[in-house]
């Protein structure tokens, strides 16, 4: 046998994958081998790299199961023709390894960030987070809510692997999920945090900063590259809102329909982040992005027909949330089918000391639109 041979025999599946992205990887990706690891120490794996067990830890979960059922923006996630949550994650993982393998980039952590990075949102999209904050927020309690910040949570806490809570995913991976915020339009350069820390990863310390890979700078940007045309392909089919009505100076640089625009801002994102610590859109692509985002705000996300909805979502949620801090600070007894359903939750709970408000907080955020809406029928239903 030769030496070669010989001293490849002596390695793991694992090491061998790490060798190749070493002498594949840009000077500026985040080889597996390099991970600053898990907060629980794990035995590694002969097979699978810190990101693949990552991924299949996240595809395995219930919270992502969840997902099929959860609104991106139009509420019915059982319309076959309107995107859910785990539609819009497939494709943010599908565009942020396009661009993430053009850069060379670790495409194995850019997909383990992009399926878990809305692990943290509640039922009903958008509408139902902010119903949630406001809630805790109004009411005093020393709490908030971001789908971000509560996507943490989902991953270290509340999820279950093997029989005990929290997946003990990376560092690097438990980042992309909490910074991952893409609501920055007018952001056209991202620069990773290379120094950020755990304890800037602490709930309620959370903030907009980028993500400390460049791999999780990749899917924050593509967060926004997903869902931007997606959104008014959705809006057609309701008849809120048309490709042709976009401004001729905005589809000349973007596209005119859903495929054009992803190509055009993948390949964008490409060309301007080659070779540098940074992913770059350019300054005329990224305006362009930004107004048409500003227009889908107008036509589609404030709409008056989707306001309406939102008005139904805010008293579906605030009445879950009332019913169960009832039940949970034991102000009434109830023996029906919700009652007893989040007596259960609340006994196998990973956090018994959390309080009420927070455990309540954590059942509603962790439900699907149709059995929030089942239970709201069922508890108020006369």
């Amino acid at each position: 046998m030769s030496p070669d041979k010989e001293m490849k025999g002596s390695k793991t599946t694992r090491e061998i994958k790490e060798d190749m992205e070493m002498a594949w990887l840009s000077p500026f990706a985040m080889p597996a081998g390099a991970s600053r690891g898990r907060k629980k120490e794990e035995p590694a794996c002969h097979v699978r790299t810190v990101y693949e067990r990552d991924m299949g830890r996240i595809l395995y979960s219930l919270p992502f199961r969840r997902l099929r059922h959860k609104t991106q923006v139009f509420f019915d996630p059982q319309n076959d023709h309107v995107c859910t949550r785990m539609e819009h994650v497939l494709y943010v993982s599908y565009l942020a390894e396009i661009i993430g393998r053009a850069l060379r980039l670790n495409t194995d952590l850019i997909r383990a960030i992009a399926l878990g990075h809305d692990l943290g949102h509640a039922p009903f999209g958008h509408a139902g987070e902010e119903t949630l904050d406001r809630l805790l927020r109004e009411r005093g309690y020393e709490l908030t809510f971001s789908h971000e910040q509560h996507g943490l949570r989902v991953v270290d806490v509340l999820s279950e692997h093997r029989g005990r809570f929290g997946l003990n995913l990376t560092f690097e991976v438990r980042d992309g999920i909490a910074s991952h915020c893409g609501e920055r339009y007018d952001e056209f350069v991202l620069i990773p945090l290379r120094d950020k820390g755990e304890e800037d990863l602490i709930p309620g310390s959370l903030s907009h900063d980028a993500p400390a890979t460049l791999e999780g700078c990749v899917v924050r940007f593509t967060d926004r590259i997903a869902y931007v045309g997606r959104d008014i392909e959705d809006a057609t089919r309701s008849g809120l809102f048309f490709f042709d009505e976009i401004p001729i100076e905005l589809t000349s640089t973007l596209g005119a329909n859903n495929s054009e625009m992803v190509d055009s801002l993948v390949k964008d994102v490409i060309k301007n982040s080659q070779d540098q610590d940074a992913i770059v859109m350019s300054e005329r692509t990224g305006k362009a992005l930004k107004k048409l985002i500003e227009i889908n705000y107008e036509k589609i996300y404030t709409a008056p027909r989707v306001m309406r909805y939102e008005s139904q979502v805010g008293n579906t949620l605030e009445g879950l949330f009332d019913y169960y801090l009832d039940l949970a600070t034991k102000k009434h007894q109830d023996r029906s089918m919700p009652a007893l359903a989040f007596g259960e939750y609340l006994s196998r709970h990973p956090e018994q000391g959390a309080g009420p408000v927070r455990m309540v907080a954590d059942y509603i955020a962790g439900m699907t639109d149709p059995f929030a809406s089942r239970m709201f029928r069922t508890i108020y239903g006369v």
